[in-house]
């Protein structure tokens, strides 16, 4: 694993348990998927992302337009083949097709992603089938 992929890794595992807040990006006190990435994002870059406009909770929303795709090329660069993912990618996923891609994670093993979402917080899961089909793009974090 690449230095950059560990500290994602690392950064990521130290927000388990972090309450679940829509809209939030705070270690400990509250976020939501998105949430976790900017923290992450902040924690190793040292800058903020830019601040999102408002955004509703349905992962099942129509959109006419991919706000957190194109958010995360401007950001991240190219998607990378699905079948490249490695621990320190950042994933996304698409809830059902015709919607956005609404839920964003971190691949933490080849079979496990931190994530957020309520009721839960940010927490350890299985890439199980379920979750696995509806991986829609995956990134790697720049390089330092």
């Amino acid at each position: 694993m690449t230095d950059i992929n560990q500290q994602v890794v690392t950064s990521a595992q130290e927000w388990i348990g972090t309450p679940y807040r829509h809209q939030g990006h705070r270690k400990q006190v509250g976020c939501d998927c998105l949430g976790l990435i900017r923290g992450i994002w902040l924690e190793i870059y040292g800058v903020e992302s830019d601040e999102p406009e408002p955004y509703a909770k349905d992962w099942a929303e129509t959109a006419t337009q991919e706000r957190m795709l194109l958010a995360a090329q401007r950001y991240f660069g190219p998607i990378i083949p699905i079948t490249d993912m490695h621990p320190g990618c950042l994933i996304h996923f698409r809830w059902r097709q015709g919607a956005a891609i609404k839920h964003a994670g971190i691949l933490s093993s080849p079979h496990q992603f931190i994530h957020a979402y309520g009721r839960v917080g940010v927490t350890q899961s299985t890439l199980v089938p379920s979750w696995r089909r509806r991986i829609e793009a995956v990134f790697q974090f720049p390089e330092l």
